[in-house]
């Protein structure tokens, strides 16, 4: 009789996630998300992650084990987490970005699809990475509202102005090896 033997943990388990994502205005981020997650029902997930089984191999060692997983976040996980978070970001605007909120909202939609499937997340970090130019415009933007609260328009233009043309410096030490 031919078989495959499949363990699946019973234990919340750590991903993680990279891509790249456009919020509102076509503002360009990387994209860093981390995530706990738990199989609430085997059957469900191994329909949807069939390699998991593989034929002639020892189902109890651990490297099959560990990288039958790792694809399986992959390819379960990551994906549905992407293509949430890419749907909501287009109408996110990056200056006015809340990362609690978007988490909150980002989990309990990643949650929905991921029920039929068999995994649950108990855990989701966000982290957008903008380029070093759009985290100046963003300090930028956030700046003018601060001087524009107390009323300061014109000292923030000046502010703003100085700062933008100023040089940045990097200074490195490197110990020195003796020559000998």
């Amino acid at each position: 009789m031919c078989h495959y033997k499949i363990t699946i943990p019973d234990y919340p388990m750590q991903g993680e996630s990279r891509f790249k994502a456009t919020f509102k205005d076509r503002v360009l981020a990387d994209i860093e998300v981390t995530y706990d997650y738990s199989i609430i029902d085997a059957r469900a997930f191994v329909s949807e992650a069939k390699y998991l089984g593989k034929a002639n191999s020892n189902p109890d060692d651990e490297t099959n084990f560990s990288k039958a997983f790792e694809m399986a976040e992959n390819s379960v996980i990551d994906k549905r987490i992407k293509e949430v978070a890419r749907d909501i970001l287009v109408s996110e605007d990056i200056v006015d970005f809340s990362q609690s909120d978007f988490e909150d909202k980002l989990l309990k939609n990643v949650n929905q699809m991921l029920s039929v499937l068999g995994v649950q997340l108990s855990f989701l970090s966000f982290v957008p990475q903008p380029s070093e130019q759009t985290s100046q415009a963003i300090d930028v933007a956030t700046a003018m509202k601060i001087y524009a609260s107390k009323g300061l328009q014109e000292v923030s233009k000046s502010v703003i102005t100085a700062r933008a043309g100023a040089t940045k410096v990097t200074v490195e030490n490197k110990p020195q090896t003796p020559q000998q």
